[in-house]
């Protein structure tokens, strides 16, 4: 496997063990060797939204708490 791959899926097994509380995730590099970097990356693109909306919605939640 090509090395800017094994990267990619290194990326992706970070940014899913980059939520608090959660359990650490090991990726097998060889089970998404047969995806390409188009994919890899649409994963990648993919987590990083969801943990956007994530960081809104705790922003907004945490909102109500404050006094003005």
């Amino acid at each position: 496997m090509e090395e800017h791959k094994r990267q990619l899926i290194q990326d992706i097994e970070s940014l899913l063990n980059s939520y608090e509380g959660g359990s650490v995730t090991h990726i097998n590099p060889e089970m998404l060797a047969f995806m390409d970097e188009s994919t890899l990356k649409g994963i990648i693109d993919a987590l990083l939204r969801q943990k956007e909306q994530t960081v809104a919605s705790n922003h907004e939640w945490l909102e109500q708490f404050k006094k003005y």
